[in-house]
C-alpha cells in the first residue's frame, strides 16, 4: 500500500503556472478595426461581398490560409495563399503604423511576469512579417522567451498545435501555462491545449465568447498573484 501511494505522488502533476503565452491580435494590441478595415479594402480590390458580423465570427483569429480559403471562389495554391495573404497584411500595416500601441497595462505586467520567473510567449496566427512589425514596433520582443508565429504551424486555431509548440520551445507542461486570447477559435485552441484561458474583450463581447478561467478588458486588471492562485 505505502509503495502504492508512493508511485501516485510521482506522477502526480503541479497546477502551477510556470508559463503565460500570448496571442498577439487583439492581446498585445488592440488592432481589430485595422484589421476588419484592411479586409475590407481588400475584399473591395478582389470584388468579394463579406458582412463584418459574420467575418468577425467566422474567421478571426485563423491564419490567413483559413480566411482566403473561405473567401475565394476557387481552390487556391500555397503561393497564391501567401501572395493575397501579404497584400492584405500590407495594408493592414500601412493603415496601423502611426497608430501601434500596446493594451493598456501590457508591458508593466510582462516585466512582472519576468521578475517572478514566470516564462513568457507570443503565439500568434499571423504572418511573421506582421509578428516583427508589432513587437519590434514596440520595442517588446525581449520580454518575450519565445515566439510562434503562422510559419511555425500547419494546422490553425481552434487546433491545439499553435499553443502547444509554444509550451514545447517553453520546456513547460501545457497544463502549467495560461493563455491569454480574445477570440472564439483562440479561446477554444487554448483550451484544447489543456491550458487555462484568461479572455479580452477587444473583440468580443464576453457573451459572445466561450467560458474562460477569468475576463478582463485590460491587463491593469490582473496581476502576477492573481494568475498563480488560479
Amino acid at each position: 500500500m505505502c509503495r502504492q501511494i508512493s508511485s501516485l505522488k510521482l506522477v502526480k502533476k503541479s497546477n502551477n503556472i510556470q508559463a503565460a503565452i500570448f496571442d498577439m491580435d487583439g492581446v498585445i494590441i488592440d488592432n481589430h478595426t485595422y484589421h476588419v478595415k484592411a479586409w475590407e479594402v481588400f475584399c473591395n480590390r478582389h470584388a468579394i461581398h463579406v458582412d463584418e458580423t459574420s467575418f468577425r465570427a467566422k474567421y478571426f483569429g485563423k491564419i490567413n490560409s483559413d480566411i482566403l480559403n473561405g473567401l475565394m471562389n476557387e481552390p487556391l495554391t500555397v503561393s497564391q495563399i501567401d501572395l493575397l495573404g501579404e497584400e492584405k497584411e500590407a495594408i493592414y500595416r500601412e493603415i496601423y503604423k502611426h497608430d501601434i500601441t500596446p493594451i493598456k497595462g501590457l508591458v508593466p505586467f510582462l516585466i512582472k511576469l519576468k521578475e517572478s520567473g514566470i516564462k513568457t510567449a507570443v503565439a500568434t496566427s499571423a504572418p511573421t512579417s506582421n509578428l516583427d512589425f508589432t513587437i519590434d514596433s514596440l520595442n517588446i520582443r525581449h520580454l518575450f522567451d519565445a515566439i510562434v508565429d503562422a510559419s511555425m504551424i500547419t494546422k490553425g486555431k481552434p487546433d491545439p498545435e499553435i499553443y502547444l509548440k509554444a509550451a514545447s520551445l517553453l520546456e513547460v507542461n501545457p497544463d502549467n501555462s495560461i493563455v491569454f486570447e480574445d477570440s472564439i477559435a483562440g479561446i477554444k485552441s487554448g483550451q484544447n491545449a489543456g491550458m487555462r484561458v484568461i479572455a479580452l474583450t477587444t473583440t468580443h463581447n464576453i457573451e459572445e465568447l466561450p467560458n474562460t478561467e477569468i475576463s478582463i478588458n485590460d491587463f491593469t486588471e490582473i496581476s502576477v498573484d492573481r494568475i498563480l492562485i488560479l
